[in-house]
């Protein structure tokens, strides 16, 4: 009697209830504008500096500056020296010898024209080269802003013992969680 009782007897352990389970997109939408790395050249093409300024990397902005402005400088430096020297030779071909650099010869009148033109065509290729490297910069930077760099998707270092020589690995893991 007690197995017949027990064997009919329908028992519940938990509540039965209709839950409305609901997709949630997770998905994040990232708002990327196709003319921000476009803007952001335009800015420094403009005005060196102002496409980091753009891309809020005002830390670039004193390299920029720094690198154009030395590279102006030797450029301005190399030409006036250029110029004295190439006056100073053209002088001493109408014979007069009366200037600055009258205890030079004219080979070295010759040579010092060679030396600082040569330093005024390398500053001026340093200057084009740094202005052309600010653009790129700026526009670089700003494509890289759009990237998705969440926790989602990581590289990360990983240090694991090996379980037979039991020592100390070191590799890279990929996570991607969805």
């Amino acid at each position: 009697m007690f197995f017949f009782i027990i064997g009919h007897t329908t028992i519940f352990a938990q509540v039965k209830t209709d839950a409305v389970l609901v997709a949630k997109d997770t998905v994040k939408t990232n708002d990327i504008d196709p003319l921000t790395p476009a803007k952001a050249a335009f800015y420094s093409a403009v005005l060196p500096g102002l496409g980091q300024a753009y891309n809020k990397k005002y830390w670039k902005i004193p390299l920029v500056y720094g690198a154009i402005g030395t590279s102006l400088y030797f450029y301005l430096d190399s030409n006036t020296k250029y110029h004295q020297y190439r006056d100073a030779y053209k002088r001493r071909l109408e014979g007069y010898s009366d200037d600055k650099y009258s205890y030079l010869d004219d080979s070295r009148l010759i040579a010092g024209q060679k030396f600082y033109q040569r330093n005024r065509d390398l500053s001026a290729l340093f200057v084009v080269a740094f202005y052309a490297l600010n653009i790129i910069d700026a526009n670089v930077d700003a494509a890289l802003l759009q990237f998705n760099v969440d926790e989602n998707l990581s590289v990360r270092p990983v240090i694991y013992p090996n379980d037979v020589t039991l020592k100390t690995n070191v590799g890279l893991t990929f996570n991607y969680n969805f």
